[in-house]
Order: structure tokens, then sequence, then C-alpha cells
């Protein structure tokens, strides 16, 4: 199972950034797969989540009506579109993929917001 984030970076305060988590390794389409992030000297949070299908999502209420999940499963792909980007946005953003019998990380991606 390999995950491998891609996307973060450098952005101002009310900027954008989409992040994708490329997956292979395993079948992609039958895992929940997830996004959390963890600033420095906070625990790891879940920001949003989507199902097998991509039919459901689920947001932090610090993060609804800004970001955006979604999945394309012919591109074992998840994406992460974050907009109106605050600087309390900024952590080590990672992917998650989930099922009954196995969870696995991404390495994580780097997001500042910033002016």
């Amino acid at each position: 199972v390999q995950l491998v984030e891609s996307g973060g970076g450098l952005v101002q305060p009310g900027g954008s950034l989409r992040l994708s988590c490329a997956a292979s390794g395993f079948a992609f389409s039958s895992y929940v797969m997830s996004w959390y992030r963890q600033a420095p000297g906070k625990e790891r949070e879940l920001v949003a989540t989507i199902t097998r299908a991509g039919g459901s999502t689920n947001y932090a209420d610090s993060v609804k009506g800004r970001f955006t999940i979604s999945r394309d499963n012919a591109k074992n792909t998840v994406y992460l579109q974050m907009n109106s980007l605050k600087p309390e946005d900024a952590a080590v953003y990672y992917c998650q993929a989930y099922s009954p019998r196995q969870t696995s990380w991404g390495q994580g991606t780097q997001v500042t917001v910033s002016s």
C-alpha cells in the first residue's frame, strides 16, 4: 500500500490549494478515503472523508463550505480542494485509506498559509 500526497505549499490567506493523494498497491475503490491534518503542537485532526464510491462526504466544522474532498477511482486518486485558506489551516496534511482490515497513511504534504 502506498499513498503519496502532493500539492502543498505556501499560499496567502484567502488563497486556494488543491491537494492530491495518489494511491497504489491496493483496491482503491474499496477504501474510504480521508484527509487529516496536524499543526505543530496539536493532535492530528480529521478534515474530510469520502465514501468508497464518492457518494457521501463529511467535513470538520472548521472547513465546511471552504474545502471539498473528491475522488477519481479510475485514477486511484483522492483530492482536497481548499479555498479561502486561513492561517489556522496551516498544517501537514495526510491522506488516509481505511477499510475494516487495514488503515494506511501517506507521508504528508505541508501547507503554509501566510502573507
